[in-house]
């Protein structure tokens, strides 16, 4: 919901822990990217720009990995600092998004969706993954989370 310029979510404690929880392992990921290298997810979420081709691949690595790195730590950092209260918190609370921490949400929960369907072998559209009921049911949440955001800020 959007009241008074913020967008306003309201989270389980349980929920707000797991989605901070899960922000947490993006920026483990994306901050050493070469000790997880071996994990598909690091590829989804730093992907070659040039898949074909080795050489320049690694020169435009050279010079935007980091970057990107950061800015996707800095996005879910940004996720697991506003959850934090809500993640301690004893029932469900409000967690209060302005513009600027709605647009870092967005992105890291395209990161935080895009790891997790790299978990089930979703690749493409309409793919149905593994057999993992949790990752999927967690699949669909995340999407929930994320449509919800989208449709506040299309209001």
């Amino acid at each position: 919901m959007r009241s008074r310029g913020l967008f306003v979510a309201e989270f389980l404690p349980e929920e707000a822990r797991l989605l901070s929880s899960l922000a947490d392992q993006i920026t483990e990921l994306v901050r050493d990217p070469e000790a997880h290298r071996a994990d598909p997810a690091v590829h989804r979420l730093l992907p070659d720009a040039y898949p074909d081709d080795a050489e320049a691949s690694a020169e435009f690595r050279r010079f935007t990995v980091d970057g990107l790195a950061e800015r996707k730590a800095a996005n879910a950092n940004q996720v697991a600092a506003d959850l934090a209260s809500a993640a301690e918190a004893k029932s469900a609370s409000k967690v209060r998004l302005t513009d600027s921490s709605a647009g870092a949400w967005l992105r890291s929960l395209t990161d935080i969706r895009l790891t997790v369907a790299t978990r089930l072998g979703i690749t493409e559209d309409g793919d149905l993954g593994t057999e993992e009921p949790e990752l999927i049911d967690l699949y669909n949440w995340l999407g929930f989370v994320q449509g919800s955001l989208v449709d506040c800020l299309d209001r």
